[in-house]
C-alpha cells in the first residue's frame, strides 16, 4: 500500500497538469512492447487463427510479467530515495495510471469543435477518443459519441485504476492499467483482433468487473441534486447490461437516466456496421451542452469515488 497522501498528490497532479510532455509516458512504453510482440506472434503464427488466440495468451502473459518487474523494480528503487524525493517521484508515476485531466480536455475539445469549426472539426476532434468511425458522424451522433466515451472512461480510466492504487499499491494500479491498454489496442471482436487479443478482451472484462459497477453506482449517487437520481437509478438498473462488454454500460446507463437521453445504437468500426441496444430514454434531444454536463457529472464522481477509496485505505490500514 502507498501513503494516502501520495495517492491525493497523484490525482492533484493529474488533475491540474495532466501528463507533462517532458516526462515519459509509461502507457506509450506498454503501448509499444504490445505492438512488438503482436507483430511477433503475428509472423509466427502464420495467420493461423489457432495459433494465434494460443499467442494472445502469450501475449498477456509476458506484458503482465515485464509491468509486474520493471514497476516492481522502479518504485523499489524510489524507496531508496529522501523521502520527500521519493513521494513526489511516486505521485508522478502514479499520477500515469489516471485520465482525469485527458478525458476532460479531450471531450471538451469536441465541445468547442462544434461551437466553433463545424462538423468536419468535431469529427476529427472525436476521433481522437473513441474507436468508432466519426467522419459520417451526424452532430447527434457526435455528442453522444463523446458523452458515452466519456461515461465509459471514468471507470476505465478513473476510478478503476485509483481503485486497484488503493487495494493493491501501485504496482497492482500498472497492472491494470497494461490490461486497459492490452484491451484498448487488441481486444476488438473483428476478424483481425478477435483471436490474438481474445485473452486481453476477456481479462480486461474481469479486472474491469468490480471498478465499474461502483462506478455506475457512484455515478447515480453524484447526479443528487442537479439531475434526476430516480432516472439516473431507474436506467442504471434497467440498461447496465445493453452493451457486448459486461461492463461499459454500467456508467453509460447511469449517465443516461442522469441526463434523461438515449445513447448506444448502432456504430460503424473499420467500416463495418454493429448493431447496439439503445441506452436510455430519449426524454430530450441531445445537445451540445451535454457534453459540459457530463464531465460535471464524471467530476463530481471522481470526488465522491475518492471519498470512497479513502475510506476503504483507512479500512485496509486498520486490518493490515
Amino acid at each position: 500500500m502507498i501513503g494516502i497522501r501520495v495517492f491525493l498528490f497523484a490525482i492533484l497532479i493529474d488533475l491540474l497538469i495532466g501528463d507533462p510532455v517532458w516526462l515519459p509516458h509509461s502507457v506509450v512504453l506498454m503501448g509499444k512492447g504490445i505492438q512488438r510482440l503482436e507483430k511477433k506472434y503475428r509472423k509466427l503464427s502464420g495467420e493461423d487463427e489457432k495459433k494465434l488466440k494460443i499467442y494472445g495468451f502469450v501475449l498477456v502473459f509476458w506484458m503482465l510479467t515485464a509491468t509486474i518487474a520493471l514497476s516492481d523494480i522502479v518504485f523499489f528503487a524510489l524507496q531508496l530515495l529522501p523521502g520527500k524525493v521519493n513521494k513526489i517521484c511516486s505521485a508522478l508515476l502514479i499520477s500515469q495510471l489516471f485520465a482525469w485531466h485527458g478525458l476532460v480536455r479531450e471531450s471538451m475539445r469536441v465541445f468547442y469543435a462544434l461551437k466553433n469549426e463545424g462538423l468536419e472539426g468535431a469529427r476529427k476532434a472525436v476521433g481522437r477518443i473513441v474507436g468508432r468511425d466519426t467522419m459520417e458522424l451526424s452532430k447527434e451522433g457526435i455528442i453522444k459519441a463523446t458523452v458515452e466515451t466519456v461515461a465509459e472512461n471514468f471507470s476505465d480510466g478513473i476510478f478503476a485504476p485509483m481503485f486497484y492504487v488503493i487495494i493493491g499499491g501501485p504496482v497492482l494500479g500498472y497492472v491494470y492499467k497494461v490490461i486497459n491498454t492490452m484491451d484498448s489496442m487488441i481486444g476488438y471482436k473483428d476478424k483481425k483482433y478477435s483471436s490474438i487479443g481474445y485473452a486481453a478482451a476477456k481479462l480486461d472484462d474481469l479486472a474491469n468487473f468490480i471498478p465499474s459497477r461502483i462506478a455506475g453506482l457512484l455515478i447515480v449517487l453524484a447526479s443528487f441534486p442537479s439531475y434526476s437520481i430516480k432516472d439516473a437509478w431507474k436506467i442504471f438498473q434497467r440498461d447496465r447490461f445493453c452493451h457486448a462488454s459486461p461492463n461499459s454500460a454500467q456508467t453509460e446507463s447511469a449517465v443516461a437516466g442522469a441526463l434523461g437521453i438515449q445513447l448506444a445504437g448502432d456504430a460503424y468500426y473499420f467500416g463495418k456496421k454493429y448493431e447496439k441496444p439503445y441506452i436510455g430514454d430519449a426524454m430530450r434531444a441531445v445537445e451540445e451542452r451535454d457534453i459540459q454536463r457530463v464531465n460535471v457529472l464524471i467530476s463530481k464522481s471522481t470526488l465522491y469515488g475518492i471519498v470512497f477509496l479513502c475510506g476503504i485505505y483507512g479500512i485496509l490500514w486498520y486490518i493490515f
